[in-house]
Parts: C-alpha cells; structure tokens; sequence
C-alpha cells in the first residue's frame, strides 16, 4: 500500500481553493464589464439614446460565466506553454487565447440561444455582426492582458508574496541619509 501524501491538498482544500479563484476573477471581470456598460451608456446619452438593454446584471452574469470559462481553460492547461516566453510574452499570448475561447464560447451560446428559441442552427454565422464581435473581442482581450498580467506575476512571485506586496500595509522607506562632506 502506498503512503498517503499528507501535503497534497485534499478535495476540500482544492474546491475552496478554485472557488476563491472564481471569486477573484469573476469581481475582476464584473468591475471591467461595469464600467464598460457604464461608459457605453454616457456614450449613447450624449445622442439622447436611451438603451434599456444595458444594465449591469448582464455584466455580472457575464463576467460568472466568462470566470468559469477561464477556470474551465487552465483546468486543461490553455496557454501553458506560454509560461517557458518571457513575462510580457506569456501574458499576451495568455490573454490572446482565452480570448479566442471565450470567441468560441460566445459561438457555442448563440448557437444554443438559437435552438432554444426555435431558429434554425445554421443562422448564427449568418446573423451575427462581426465587426461588433471583433470589437468586443478586442475589449475582451484588453481587460485579460492585465488579469493575466496579473497571474503570471502570481505564478512567478507565488500567491503568498503578491497578496503581501498587494493588501499588506507597506513600511515607509527609511529617511534619506544626508551626504558626508
């Protein structure tokens, strides 16, 4: 019988582990999506528009379901080659692929919409609005440069270090020294 590894962490530490993750990525997410529903409406009041679509449950939701899309990607190791490039390197191509698979999950929703809603399969290539999607595609890629940003320095510092150098109270630097004559 093999000897029970006693620093490997359980389920239960695994699963509160990952939700804390979701926490912390999808209030990111939300924070980003809210402010650009927010900005997106003072745009169109400066025309008078009014659109009663925008609101921001919308944004949560999408940033709940956009979180677990990230979780669901590093679960099968998306991007983790990236982690041998440079920072800056592994950041960008990070934030390029989950991009693309939240592209693709935009797909797989609107296909699923469609079928529920009783419209034919085939009418989602054809009715979407591409140049809306690259530009979303485009913002989405924006707000993941600095959460990936973010949690690559996470991985190289470790997460101990990034939560002290983030939400510990820093000491002032000492008084500068006055020069010898």
């Amino acid at each position: 019988m093999a000897a029970h590894d006693t620093t490997a962490p359980n389920f239960k530490q695994r699963a509160k582990e990952e939700f804390k993750n979701y926490i912390g990525v999808s209030l990111y997410l939300a924070v980003f999506f809210g402010a650009l529903v927010n900005y997106t409406r003072l745009v169109l009041r400066q025309y008078d528009i009014t659109d009663d679509t925008l609101n921001f449950g919308f944004a949560i939701i999408n940033a709940l379901v956009i979180g677990k899309v990230i979780l669901i990607g590093e679960m099968v190791h998306l991007g983790k080659r990236a982690q041998a490039h440079p920072l800056y390197q592994a950041v960008i191509i990070r934030a390029f692929l989950f991009s693309l698979l939240v592209l693709a999950f935009h797909f797989v929703e609107e296909f699923v919409k469609r079928l529920i809603h009783g419209e034919p399969s085939g009418t989602v290539f054809h009715d979407i609005r591409f140049y809306t999607l690259l530009a979303r595609s485009m913002i989405v890629f924006c707000g993941f440069v600095l959460l990936f940003a973010f949690r690559e320095v996470e991985h190289v510092l470790g997460p101990e270090k990034v939560r002290r150098l983030f939400f510990a109270p820093r000491t002032p630097p000492p008084p500068a020294q006055p020069a010898a004559s």
